[in-house]
């Protein structure tokens, strides 16, 4: 976590040059193997982390351990808290325009040195993109939070990086609702134990069951296979 809080830091002091921090889970890495924009995307993110404990456990069994798990939500919290001892410029695109009004007025609250130099709702169409990215190049932040779902912010985020020219570009999903309140994160617990996605689906089961139900059980299936292969392939040598 701090090496990812000191990289996008580092960003933001050099030149002024896009960068894009890619949060990967289950979900994301089964939605790759179909969505060669999605992967294009996530493989060239200028930094990865393992936003789930589902690929830290499995990154270990397969014998090349990630250091840890780097979820969205820390993530960004640390970034904002670190943005207002500097006073960095931060910009937020997504959720509703009720989620992100309480956003920023919790920010204000909680990181006074923070400087929000632009907000946006997530709902646009496509001949709006253009135009949205300009828009937030304009307010010139030093970091930028789409708080949009997936496949859309990392593909939207890496289709637009050289228009938008922000230093940390980092889609983060949910996290809005979270840190305004709207949403509950699991229990510490539970996130430990890796065991925050039953969490979401009880707190939203009409919107999640699908999906925990079809990727879990392909994530564990394709784990399963990789794990053994490259065992098996160190047992040969």
């Amino acid at each position: 976590m701090q090496a990812a809080v000191n990289q996008c830091l580092e960003w933001c002091r050099g030149p002024r040059e896009p960068h894009t921090v890619i949060t990967v889970n289950a979900a994301i890495l089964c939605m790759m193997r179909r969505d060669a924009a999605l992967r294009e995307a996530c493989v060239r993110g200028n930094l990865i982390v393992a936003d789930g404990m589902s690929v830290v456990w499995t990154s270990r069994l397969a014998g090349t351990p990630v250091p840890e798990r780097v979820t969205g939500v820390d993530l960004m919290s640390r970034l904002l808290a670190a943005a207002s001892e500097r006073r960095l410029g931060v910009y937020f695109l997504g959720a509703t325009a009720a989620v992100l009004t309480e956003l920023v007025r919790r920010c204000a609250r909680d990181y006074p040195g923070l400087t929000v130099v632009g907000a946006r709702d997530g709902y646009f169409d496509s001949s709006e993109q253009e135009d949205v990215a300009t828009r937030i190049r304009r307010s010139a932040p030093h970091l930028l939070f789409v708080g949009m779902p997936s496949p859309f912010k990392e593909t939207w985020c890496e289709r637009h990086r050289e228009v938008l020219d922000v230093p940390v570009i980092m889609g983060v999903g949910g996290t809005f609702d979270v840190l305004a309140g709207h949403l509950r994160r699991a229990p510490r617990l539970a996130q430990s134990m890796g065991l925050e996605w039953s969490w979401r689906l009880a707190m939203e089961p009409r919107k999640m069951w699908k999906r925990y139900l079809l990727t879990n059980t392909e994530y564990v299936w394709l784990a399963a296979g990789e794990i053994l292969r490259r065992r098996l392939a160190r047992a040969r040598r």
